[in-house]
């Protein structure tokens, strides 16, 4: 595994901590019905000799395979499965925040049941949390990814962190350790419309990151098609600032001062030169040109009303199908 040569020193003012009483892995499931065995065999293996008590908080997202089979016979088996499943598919953000609400542990480690969150890689990330870092961040390299994926995702990420009030790491995902107080910083936020990795960097505290060795899917097919990538993408561009909608006064603004220039300047050749063409071709070619460039601010307001649309409802995240006996009230 390929990953951090060199230890990083603790964070100004940290204080070492003891390994935790608990560590929960909260683990959101969607039709992973093929690997979740094999998940549990090495996240139980790799977490044997911690030195502390282990809780697998596992979250069917609505899973049309036996995912939830699955997990239901885990539980049985394995006290130290709990598992949530969900009436229907309501996301990996909505699992994520349904596995950190059920999480007890001191510490919290967030990962994906198709193991490429390798979870060889709990003990190094524990070892990072007792020198006194809040946020554990296993970023992934770019292996095996094709040229043009990894291409945008560079372009985008050095275009979200010059929009954002935040900043985003490239290849840093759900993957990572957070401490208690990170955890209940993050239960704090109830919003409707949550982008994760801007939420974690939002919070704060300290952080260190690592990189490791991209890997293979234990098994099956992902669900991230490329629309929802794109999605996500756009969720996280306007999730932490309000520049798009600045953008569009300064647009008009800029607009209206090019329409003024213009005008001057048609005035003045046709007083000095006499009116040589009818300009139908530049009035269609503004009328066009203006139209779209209305219809893609309008689109930029709306995103922000709907999401303030969904906001005010006050939907809850998740509905729950079924809880594990432990969890049971």
């Amino acid at each position: 595994m390929n990953t951090i040569n060199t230890v990083p020193p603790p964070p100004p003012g940290a204080q070492p901590r003891p390994a935790p009483a608990l560590l929960s892995l909260v683990v959101p499931c969607y039709n992973e019905e093929a690997v979740l065995a094999r998940f549990h065999e090495v996240a139980r293996r790799e977490t044997a000799q911690l030195g502390c008590e282990i809780e697998l908080v596992l979250v069917d997202d609505g899973s049309t395979d036996d995912t939830l089979g699955v997990l239901r016979k885990l539980a049985a088996e394995d006290p130290a499965v709990r598992f949530v499943s969900f009436s229907r598919n309501f996301g990996k953000e909505a699992a994520m925040l349904a596995g950190l609400r059920e999480a007890r542990g001191d510490a919290v480690i967030l990962l994906d049941a198709d193991l490429q969150h390798p979870p060889e890689l709990i003990r190094q990330m524990l070892d990072l949390h007792r020198q006194g870092y809040d946020q554990v961040i296993a970023r992934r390299d770019r292996t095996g990814d094709r040229f043009t994926r990894t291409l945008l995702s560079k372009a985008y990420y050095r275009l979200i962190n010059k929009w954002v009030d935040i900043e985003l790491q490239d290849g840093a995902g759900d993957f990572r350790l957070l401490s208690r107080r990170a955890v209940d910083s993050l239960l704090l936020m109830g919003e409707y419309n949550r982008f994760s990795k801007g939420l974690f960097a939002w919070i704060g505290f300290d952080g260190v990151s690592f990189r490791y060795r991209n890997a293979a899917r234990g098994a099956g097919q992902s669900a991230w098609t490329l629309r929802k990538l794109v999605n996500y993408g756009f969720d996280g561009l306007i999730s932490f600032n309000n520049r798009p909608l600045r953008l569009a006064v300064y647009t008009g603004f800029a607009l209206t001062a090019v329409a003024v220039g213009y005008m001057f300047w048609i005035i003045g050749a046709a007083a000095i030169s006499g009116v040589q063409s009818p300009g139908y071709v530049t009035i269609i070619a503004a009328i066009i040109g203006l139209g779209g460039l209305q219809m893609m601010l309008l689109g930029v307001i709306g995103e922000y009303i709907g999401r303030i649309y969904y906001e005010v409802k006050r939907r809850p995240h998740y509905l729950l199908k079924e809880r594990s006996p432990d969890l049971e009230d």
